[in-house]
This record gives C-alpha cells, sequence and structure tokens, in this order.
C-alpha cells in the first residue's frame, strides 16, 4: 500500500472514530480523497508535503473545468481542509495549504418541496392489500409526518417507534439522538404495517432484524432501495416531478413554518446543528403570500354590499 492509501485509510478511522461521521458522509471524504490524490499523480507530486498554494490554486481550476457546482466544489475543498487538518495534527506536515483557498458561496436556490395537492396523490398511490404496498405507505406517511432523512429513517428500528406516545427515537448527524412526534396518519400508516406487512415480510427472511422497514426478501431496506420506491410513487401517480427524498424533508418543514410552527422548533426536530441551517426554509408558497395579503391588506379585502 502505498502512503497515500495508508493516509487515506488512517484518516478514513479518524472519521469514524473521533468524528462519528456516517457511513454516506464517509463515502464523500473517500470520493473527494480519489480526485484529489488522481491529480496529484498526474501533477507527479508525490508526497503530501509536495502540496503549495499554487498547486491547489491549480487543483480548484482543474476541477471547475469539469463543469462541477460549486456547491460540489466547495465540498472538495472542505473535505481536503480537514484532511490536511489531520496530516498537520499527526506531524505528516507542517501547514494546511487549503486554508487560504475562500469556499465558493453557494448558490442561493430554494429547496423543493410539495403542495399539498401533489402529496394528495401520493398518498392515495399505495396498495394497502399488500405488504409492500403498507410498508410504502407507512414510509411517506412517517418521512413526511417527522422530516426525518432517508439515512435516519433506513436505520430506524422497531424499537424507536412508541405508538403509544407518537414519537420516534431517531440516530441523526454525529450519532446525536432525538425525539419526533408524529400524528393520526403516520401512525395509522405504521399500526398496519407492524401488524400485517413486515410480519409477511418477515417471514421470507433468512435472519431476523430488528430494523422497521423491510425489502420484498424480508431483508433491511437500503437507503437506495427508499429513494427507488419514492421515485415509483411518483410515477404511478402520474406526477411530473422528480422526487428528492429530501423533498419530503423540505415540505415538511416548508408546511410546519407556514402553519405558524417558530423556527426553532422545527431546527431541533430536523436536527439542525446551526439555525441558518433552517432559515431556508422561512420561504413561503404563493399561495400562502396570497392568502396572507388578502386577509390583511385593508384594500384588499372585498367590499361590503
Amino acid at each position: 500500500m502505498d502512503q497515500m492509501q495508508l493516509l487515506k485509510k488512517e484518516f478514513n478511522l479518524y472519521l469514524q472514530i473521533e468524528k462519528n461521521v456516517s457511513p454516506y458522509t464517509l463515502s464523500f471524504y473517500s470520493h473527494d480523497l480519489d480526485i484529489f490524490f488522481s491529480f496529484l499523480e498526474r501533477e507527479q507530486l508525490t508526497t503530501v508535503k509536495d502540496v503549495d498554494e499554487r498547486a491547489v490554486r491549480f487543483f480548484l481550476t482543474n476541477l471547475y473545468e469539469q463543469k462541477l457546482s460549486r456547491k460540489s466544489v466547495a465540498r472538495k475543498i472542505s473535505s481536503l481542509r480537514t484532511f490536511y487538518r489531520y496530516l498537520e495534527r499527526e506531524g505528516y506536515c507542517e501547514s494546511n495549504p487549503f486554508l487560504s483557498i475562500s469556499l465558493p458561496k453557494a448558490e442561493q436556490s430554494l429547496p423543493n418541496f410539495l403542495y399539498s395537492e401533489e402529496l394528495v396523490k401520493l398518498f392515495q398511490v399505495s396498495d394497502l392489500s399488500n405488504p409492500l404496498g403498507q410498508r410504502d405507505q407507512a414510509i411517506l406517511e412517517l418521512m413526511y409526518a417527522t422530516g426525518i432523512r432517508v439515512s435516519e429513517c433506513q436505520t430506524l428500528t422497531v424499537e424507536a417507534v412508541d405508538l403509544s406516545l407518537q414519537t420516534i427515537i431517531v440516530l441523526g448527524k454525529g450519532r446525536k439522538e432525538r425525539y419526533i412526534p408524529f400524528g393520526s396518519f403516520a401512525d395509522k400508516a405504521l399500526r398496519r404495517y407492524l401488524t400485517g406487512g413486515r410480519k409477511v415480510l418477515l417471514e421470507k427472511g433468512k435472519a431476523d432484524t430488528n430494523l422497521l422497514f423491510l425489502n420484498a426478501k424480508g431483508a433491511p431496506l437500503t437507503a437506495r432501495g427508499i429513494r427507488y420506491l419514492l421515485n415509483k410513487l411518483v410515477k404511478d401517480a402520474a406526477l411530473t416531478i422528480h422526487l428528492h427524498p429530501h423533498a419530503l424533508r423540505h415540505t415538511f418543514a416548508t408546511h410546519m413554518l407556514n402553519e405558524g410552527a417558530d423556527l426553532r422548533s422545527v431546527q431541533e426536530l430536523l436536527g439542525h446543528e446551526h439555525l441558518s441551517t433552517t432559515q431556508i426554509y422561512t420561504h413561503v408558497t404563493k399561495d400562502r403570500l396570497k392568502d396572507v395579503y388578502m386577509k390583511n391588506h385593508p384594500r384588499a379585502k372585498k367590499q361590503e354590499e
């Protein structure tokens, strides 16, 4: 194993043990390092000490030439800053050449979310007479009811669901736990799945598992499987949208704020470390704006006959 791959292995252990990053985040770091190492090889830079500010700026130019988004470039620079911070701490290099590079400002795009009419169509698609339909409905209702991430949904256990209190306990980023309540629709969907569909699916599996959501063979459903079934539900509902799983999380946050929830509460429910991350959801729908305007502007109200 050459020096670069050895450093990568050590860095991955640091991320897992000391930083408690998720497997999803770890894969991003690993991918970013592979791109960087390929660049070093092309430029014949054989050690991490050979990288200076000039080399970093050339690497940055190389990324932009690949037509990567500013968000992707920023993430790669951030990953490599962390990598060199680790190298500096361990004595592999004397300075961090990525500190002098400013992160590109991310595009200010609003998160995609679903309107109530679109949600109604989605909730009517699943065939509740079969186990997979019951599972799909439970996933859809729970993700909209709680705003959890796909990774959090995929790792939910049966024990994490408290039907008597209508709450789930979620293991989020940085392995931080949080309790999230859910309402009657998610409660009904979960009860139907737990007493019916899940038992049928579990019997098809080769081994017992306490993970909540199972695939057709009775094994734990993967994050990729959740993304696939959500897109299938969209297609079955004949909606002309691409439903990224995060759209349900965005929809949860948007609808909560539009209905009057305070920002701090939504931040806690979403598991955001910083309030600024939650503030992106303070945008409102055009319908909501129009409704507020019509109800409150003196010259917008209907004149009395």
